[in-house]
């Protein structure tokens, strides 16, 4: 198989767990040099930290502790990104926190946690790597791409998760801005918009009321994974993905067209 990401550079925050799981695999997989941003090593779902098991692949991953809502944190990220080799190429915006509850049993702290990480984090992060993008020559006509992981559920309602859902409508709208204010400058912003994905974590996610409300908006007869975004994510990661910028790629089994 053709390496899509062969010589690139890639953060990818959240990156121990879940989407952010799979997505490290999948670029490491495609020869990217990857750093995964988190708080700990420690999967959610369980299993061996992702580090491990892309080098047992034959890939590239180091892990970086990293609270991607603390600006000194971030900028250290990509420093290091820079200091190891030299530029960086992809960001993922994947980190997230969810306070799993509507408007009026939402506490304050938990809103602000939540847009800590799932917003504010995202603002820091891109804002960390556009800085150092400008600075970088052009690899085949781009500067560098930013991926951020949205949700269909920053664009309708998400059912008793009301900071979430706002949180992801802003990673949507902050997709487009960055795509429109930084086009001149070759630089890309997309995002992946998953629907319900099966990530092994267990809880509030799968609850059979929450997994049967899922199954009935999805039209696809089942359910999304990991890899399904990951798969997304290569694509607007890669060259592949030319003249397209501040889009929201769907990856929801037909949810936003039921």
């Amino acid at each position: 198989m053709t390496q899509r990401l062969k010589g690139r550079v890639a953060i990818v925050t959240g990156g121990s767990s879940g989407i952010g799981r799979a997505i490290v695999r999948k670029f490491a997989s495609h020869g990217a040099s990857v750093l995964v941003a988190d708080i700990t090593t420690d999967a959610i779902e369980g299993g061996r930290p992702v580090c491990d098991l892309v080098t047992e692949e034959g890939g590239d991953a180091v892990f970086i502790k990293t609270d991607v809502s603390k600006a000194q944190e971030v900028d250290a990220l990509v420093d290091s990104a820079v200091e190891r080799f030299g530029r960086l190429d992809i960001l993922v915006n994947n980190a997230v926190l969810r306070a799993g509850k509507p408007l009026v049993e939402t506490e304050e702290d938990e809103w602000d946690r939540v847009m800590d990480v799932s917003l504010k984090g995202a603002y820091l992060c891109a804002r960390a790597a556009v800085r150092q993008m400008l600075k970088q020559d052009l690899v085949a006509d781009v500067r560098g791409r930013l991926v951020h992981i949205s949700s269909q559920h920053g664009h309708i309602s998400a059912p008793e998760d009301f900071a979430y859902g706002v949180s992801k409508a802003g990673i949507a709208y902050m997709t487009r801005q960055i795509a429109a204010d930084y086009a001149k400058d070759f630089i890309i912003s997309n995002a992946v918009a998953p629907g319900k994905i099966l990530t092994g974590k267990g809880g509030r996610a799968v609850e059979p009321r929450w997994l049967d409300y899922s199954h009935s908006r999805t039209p696809w007869p089942r359910l999304g994974t990991p890899e399904d975004v990951a798969n997304a994510a290569l694509f607007l990661a890669s060259d592949e993905a030319t003249y397209i910028t501040g889009h929201n790629l769907f990856v929801d089994g037909g949810w936003m067209a039921a």
